[in-house]
């Protein structure tokens, strides 16, 4: 319940750890940094998985699965990529009993052995192109762990495609950067920014990477997913070659993209509050929940009443009844909060007598009180205003917390100790040295260079003064 939570002002990671544990969402598993998923936080990744699995299909991908022992040997073809992820590899040596002739290494990302596998089913430009998706887990060994933002173990989707040209591998990733925005807007609730992120920031064996940026409640930004524009890298490293239209022998062009379980912690992070989970309606594991009010001796008839109830919602919307006499109403109320149901429906003696019943809302906590006959309709005109006021609150939020900023004098006094701004706006050369000591002053880093930002671009750096080639969002972030 809310008294098992800390309230958000007073600790935000501390918070958001009590929300993950007291919700059931996840737990600590025994390996150091991994978690165990529970089946309410499952519940949630299968509606993540559930949806982009159509938007995928829609746009013409096919899912498939590779091995999650990649030799060590094949990492090393691509030096870019092998040198971004050494820090973070789990290798095997040994089993068996014995010691492996060569060592493998536990999938970080699969781009090194699909493209060995590429190799032999691309030959003809007939072949291309090739579009498919892997739902997998993961392994990188990180220091910091949190649950569901960086864990040693995560689960994701990842998106891997061969084209017979630039600009057809370009546009696929941007075409599924666009797919993750729509999705995390719509169904999430989340507003992001989209851009490509710096050279420095960019995925490792990546000719541009492009990310979506989400800004939670303590102001940190939040890379939720990114796509990456490969070019001819991996083609190369694993000499993935096809005959053209003109009968002559090209490299093929790639991306790559994905999204994964972090997702859950930035829909905690940007909606929830000092009772709980706040969710979405649209990936609620239940959207409503029925909680009668009686004493023993109208249980009977309230029940029979609710049972009615519960079988008309089912036809349209994910429900439950939580019946349980060996708590309180205000304690199951109070529990149903923690779990972030949209709706609760409130049932008791003298709603039974006059035909009523009580709907409640978990983001505003407003109550009302409804026409047996209309519960349905004003529940499902509920769940849309819920979708649709999380969203607009969280953009709020991210507007107040957007700023401009000319020059570094101005810049440093946001990002003083451990403190986080929000979005910082501003014109950036885009030097990479420009960027480190920016980083190295501020713990601030370069989110993305928003779309729609960049044209006409005039002025001159915050940092150090040279001629702005860019228009830059700087944050802390996870």
């Amino acid at each position: 319940m809310a008294d098992k939570i800390t309230p958000r002002e007073e600790n935000f990671s501390q918070w958001y750890i009590d929300i993950v544990l007291n919700a059931q969402l996840a737990d600590y598993a025994p390996v150091k940094g991994c978690m165990v998923i529970r089946p309410r936080g499952y519940a949630l990744w299968e509606a993540v998985q559930s949806e982009l699995n159509r938007m995928f299909k829609e746009t013409g991908h096919s899912n498939a699965y590779f091995p999650m022992l990649i030799p060590d040997s094949f990492l090393r073809k691509e030096a870019e990529h092998v040198e971004g992820f050494s820090p973070e590899l789990a290798v095997v040596t040994h089993a068996g009993g014995e010691e492996l002739e060569e060592p493998y290494v536990l999938r970080p990302t699969s781009e090194t052995i699909i493209w060995s596998t590429y190799k032999k089913w691309i030959q003809s430009y007939r072949d291309l192109p090739l579009l498919i998706n892997q739902w997998a887990n993961v392994i990188r060994w990180e220091k910091r762990t949190r649950l569901f933002l960086r864990t040693t173990e995560f689960l994701w989707q990842e998106g891997h495609t061969a084209h017979e040209t630039a600009r057809e591998a370009e546009e696929e990733t941007l075409r599924m950067l666009n797919v993750y925005k729509t999705f995390v807007e719509d169904f999430l609730a989340i507003p992001l920014l989209t851009g490509p992120k710096s050279q420095s920031e960019k995925f490792a064996g990546a000719v541009d990477t492009y990310s979506i940026e989400a800004l939670l409640q303590d102001k940190k930004a939040l890379q939720a997913g990114t796509s990456h524009f490969l070019g001819q890298n991996f083609a190369k490293a694993f000499d993935v070659k096809y005959q053209t239209r003109e009968k002559t022998l090209e490299y093929v062009w790639a991306s790559s993209w994905g999204v994964s379980t972090r997702l859950i912690g930035a829909l905690i992070m940007t909606h929830s509050d000092n009772k709980g989970l706040v969710l979405p309606p649209k990936v609620a594991p239940q959207e409503v929940v029925i909680v009668p009010i009686f004493k023993t001796a109208d249980k009977e008839k309230v029940l029979e009443y609710c049972d009615g109830l519960a079988k008309e919602l089912k036809a349209s919307f994910r429900v439950v009844t939580d019946a349980d006499d060996k708590q309180s109403p205000g304690w199951r109320f109070a529990e149903w909060e923690m779990r972030g149901v949209p709706v609760r429906v409130e049932v008791g003696p003298r709603d039974l007598e006059n035909r009523k019943a009580v709907l409640v809302r978990r983001d505003t906590g407003e109550k009302k009180t409804v026409d047996r006959g209309a519960v349905a309709g004003e529940i499902k005109t509920l769940l849309e205003e819920i979708q649709k006021n999380l969203f607009a609150r969280a953009l709020k939020f991210r507007e107040e917390n957007t700023v401009f900023v000319e020059k570094y004098e101005d810049f440093l006094p946001l990002f003083e100790g451990e403190k986080a701004p929000g979005f910082v706006e501003a014109f950036w050369c885009g030097d990479p040295e420009c960027e480190a000591e920016v980083k190295a002053d501020t713990k601030a880093t370069v989110r993305c260079l928003p779309f729609g930002r960049q044209e006409n671009v005039s002025g001159r750096c915050f940092h150090c003064g040279k001629e702005a080639h860019h228009f830059a969002v700087f944050a802390k972030s996870y």
